[in-house]
């Protein structure tokens, strides 16, 4: 795969989190910093969003009302992109923080032409809150994004090493593919984006990669066209 000008890279909040204590593995994030920024310093603009699942898994219940529940999902990843934003700048990059409603004086009402500015003046751009709007994951929050922006790919770096054709958590026999398409996803129901997102890649050609996080190099090596993992082809 050739290396990209433009790519969306979406960090799993549980994969950044620290696996005792709960919030964030400093570690973890300052060790994907450094990766982001060599291929930042060569070039590559790189958009970043995260989910919220280290503080929100979308809890529901005759308790909450579930559009009370996405929104404080919406603040998860609002809260994520704040700290993992500071952390690269603590490396030596310049970052953006957008979201689709006002945080206050924390973040930037999202809009296209600030977005490319920011890029165009060297900064990763965080885009956190999803699409502001309830029922919708992150999945979709970061395609609608990377459409919109006209990325050349979406990079989801999670806590597995690619895409299978069956859980391997369950299924020891498992098998990994190194290529699959949107349309096998669907298909095979496969747990790697929700059906929204899916069909959004389909629709406007946007291809994926998936790996490991945690694995050493992955984000810089992905940053850089080298996907140890699986690419999904749209």
């Amino acid at each position: 795969m050739e290396k990209q000008r433009r790519v969306f890279l979406k960090l799993s909040g549980e994969a950044l989190a620290d696996k005792e204590n709960g919030g964030y593995s400093l570690d973890v994030v300052k060790d994907v910093a450094k990766q982001v920024k060599e291929s930042a310093d060569a070039g590559v603009q790189v958009g970043v969003i995260i989910g919220g699942g280290n503080y929100w898994r979308g809890r529901t219940g005759t308790e909450i009302d579930r559009t009370k529940s996405d929104q404080i999902g919406m603040l998860a990843t609002v809260m994520n992109c704040i700290y993992v934003s500071e952390v690269f700048r603590s490396v030596g990059l310049k970052t953006e923080i957008f979201t689709p409603f006002a945080v206050g004086a924390m973040t930037k009402l999202f809009s296209k032409d600030e977005a490319n500015a920011a890029f165009e003046n060297g900064k990763v751009c965080f885009f956190a809150g999803g699409t502001g709007h309830p029922y919708f994951s992150t999945d979709t929050g970061v395609v609608l994004r990377a459409i919109e922006m006209e990325a050349d790919m979406v990079l989801l770096a999670k806590s597995i090493d690619g895409v299978y054709d069956k859980d391997p958590m369950k299924y020891p026999d498992a098998v990994r593919y190194d290529t699959v398409s949107i349309a096998t996803l669907v298909e095979k129901k496969l747990d790697v984006i929700d059906h929204t997102a899916s069909m959004m890649c389909e629709d406007n050609h946007l291809p994926l990669a998936v790996f490991d996080l945690r694995e050493e190099n992955s984000i810089r090596n992905a940053l850089n066209g080298q996907i140890n993992g699986t690419i999904v082809t749209a």
